[in-house]
């Protein structure tokens, strides 16, 4: 009995993902050709350039011409995609402060802990450039 099933389709953010991973093990910036072979399993070419796209749009990755195509950069990683993704949700909500606390409160308690920890981190750095400012106003 043969199975006739069509193989799983990968979401975007999926593709998106394995986009960037690809980029990432590039020796240098990367043509769509080299990304779909890297990817294989009958990724078309034409997906390649569309995910590509998307992530430039994102600022996910950066071109250049090379010749009569284009080469491609990964700018972000794997974090710095998804807090584009958080980052554009929130700019699309009117109620920000609403949306952050309820953010805030559905975490559990060690992602909480890590956040406030990087939220005192910035601080600190925020209160550090600050104090240098001001040492140069002097």
């Amino acid at each position: 009995m043969t199975d006739h099933r069509r193989p799983r389709r990968r979401g975007q953010g999926e593709l998106e993902a394995q986009v960037l991973s690809a980029l990432r093990e590039a020796d240098g910036p990367a043509t769509a050709g080299w990304v779909q072979e890297r990817l294989g399993a009958g990724l078309a070419y034409t997906t390649v350039i569309t995910i590509l796209t998307r992530l430039l749009a994102k600022a996910a990755v950066t071109r250049e011409r090379s010749g009569r195509s284009f080469v491609w950069t990964p700018v972000s990683d794997q974090a710095g995609l998804a807090a584009h993704k958080m980052r554009k949700l929130l700019d699309g909500e009117s109620d920000r402060e609403a949306v952050l606390a309820s953010f805030v409160t559905s975490l559990d308690p060690d992602d909480e802990k890590l956040l406030r920890g990087l939220l005192g981190q910035a601080e600190d750095e925020s209160d550090v450039g600050e104090a240098a400012e001001g040492q140069r106003d002097h």
